[in-house]
């Protein structure tokens, strides 16, 4: 894995350095989420990790500082648990926002590490959960734009503006189409154009990488809308061409703590 925390292994994590006290879930409270954690290691507790969610994640947007302290205890039970996987993967998707965890992030940078190459290794399965598995490891690799907006391919729409006219382009990809257009509320999306997805060669950076990965799986629809996504688009109004990856990360990407 070429990028993020893989890449820098700094020291490991130990338990015993973690002040509760100090470590706030979105209850405001501090001894719950250790009290949580203890129940789910013990026994698979579906309440508790509802509540867990909870505490950790304040609408499917921010994460709170107990959430980052969680991160370890929660990456260690993810070899035995889709639970802790799928939360230690929620979690990692939030981490370039605010919470004032960055020391902690960087003292579990091993464990973070380690975390990564489980996630690769269940890909490697085809697992029924291979998308939030993919998008985990994205963030793992602080791919986190790609980690938060990434889809299925099925039914995707990402607008943004075109960088030659400034006009709004709505990108389609999915089971009815790859194109670029227009879009009349009325109509739907008009004056259609084909997307030109990337050839192999023509791949660099994290889309060769998302790529490869879908084709080592034998994802191939995965591998085929990133070719799309990273390929390029013509804008209706001007028929000047784009490459959709750039342009779009370019007005979404999270701002970085």
């Amino acid at each position: 894995m070429p990028f993020g925390f893989a890449s820098k292994l700094v020291g490991g994590f130990n338990a015993g350095v973690v002040n509760w006290a100090q470590m706030y879930d979105w209850h405001s409270e501090t001894d719950r989420v250790p009290e949580l954690l203890d129940r789910v290691e013990r026994e698979n507790d579906a309440e508790a990790w509802t509540e867990l969610g909870h505490r950790l994640i304040l609408e499917h947007d921010l994460v709170s500082l107990a959430g980052i302290a969680a991160l370890p205890r929660l990456m260690r039970l993810a070899s035995r648990s889709a639970e802790a996987r799928h939360l230690a993967g929620e979690i990692m998707e939030r981490t370039a926002g605010h919470h004032g965890g960055d020391e902690l992030l960087a003292d579990n940078a091993e464990v973070i590490a380690e975390f990564g190459a489980l996630l690769d290794r269940h890909l490697q399965s085809r697992p029924a959960d291979y998308l939030v598995t993919f998008r985990a490891l994205l963030a793992v690799e602080e791919q986190y734009h790609w980690a938060n907006v990434l889809g299925d391919f099925t039914d995707d729409f990402y607008p943004l503006d075109c960088p030659h006219c400034a006009v709004e382009v709505t990108i389609a990809i999915g089971d009815y189409g790859r194109y670029s257009a227009s879009r009349d509320w009325n109509l739907g999306d008009v004056d259609r154009r084909d997307l030109r997805p990337a050839r192999v060669e023509e791949l660099s950076g994290a889309g060769r990488w998302m790529h490869e990965i879908a084709v080592r799986d034998g994802e191939d629809v995965l591998a085929d809308g990133i070719a799309h996504l990273f390929g390029k688009a013509e804008c209706p109004r001007c028929a000047g061409v784009f490459t959709i990856a750039d342009e779009y990360e370019a007005a979404n990407r999270p701002v970085l703590r």
